[in-house]
């Protein structure tokens, strides 16, 4: 951040009074500017024992496959936002079953709360945001091909828990490991 975007003088990074972290602060008008995690929340579309995956069309990860997720708008719910991603990269209309998982990534200041819906028919298809969009048993997962850390993980509790015969919430941390541009470490609540 150069700039205030309260009264567009230039900030200084640094501790403001009774704070313990460095933050843009400016020293014109003294607005102290937070920055805080983005939420990201998605969805597992389900149809007939099958997942609905999507193939991006757009950076980061070009090509490769997700489930349909990205950041929240402002005055949605996470839920709201779990469908409207879902509609917006794959045209699938979802109803929102139950939170899955809530996974921090703190290398990158993302939230990502993923939830499981149930499609309200078996029409979709690609959209700006996808090359591809497939229902996918579990032994068609692409899964040296999956985007994400969070989306493979995700993926491989969501079997899992449908092997043992029952869904519950998971909560963990992705965390990249140091100086490992492609390798994380997972810890589970």
């Amino acid at each position: 951040m150069n700039f205030c975007s309260h009264c567009g003088s230039p900030v200084e990074l640094r501790v403001p009074a009774g704070d313990n972290r460095s933050r843009f602060v400016c020293p014109s008008c003294a607005t102290v500017h937070y920055q805080n995690p983005k939420v990201v929340a998605g969805c597992i579309p389900e149809w007939e024992g099958r997942i609905l995956l999507c193939r991006r069309a757009i950076e980061p990860r070009y090509g490769l496959w997700t489930l349909p997720a990205g950041f929240m708008e402002n005055g949605e719910t996470t839920m709201e936002g779990a469908a409207r991603e879902t509609l917006e990269e794959t045209r699938a209309r979802v109803e929102i079953t139950a939170l899955y998982t809530a996974f921090n990534l703190p290398h990158v200041n993302q939230i990502y709360l993923l939830f499981r819906g149930r499609m309200v028919e078996p029409s979709f298809g690609p959209t700006q945001e996808s090359l591809e969009v497939q229902l996918l048993a579990e032994r068609e997962i692409p899964w040296d091909r999956l985007a994400f850390p969070v989306v493979a993980e995700t993926l491989r509790l969501y079997f899992k828990d449908r092997a043992d015969g029952g869904f519950g919430t998971h909560i963990g941390d992705i965390v990249r490991l140091p100086g490992q541009e492609r390798r994380y470490k997972v810890s589970m609540l």
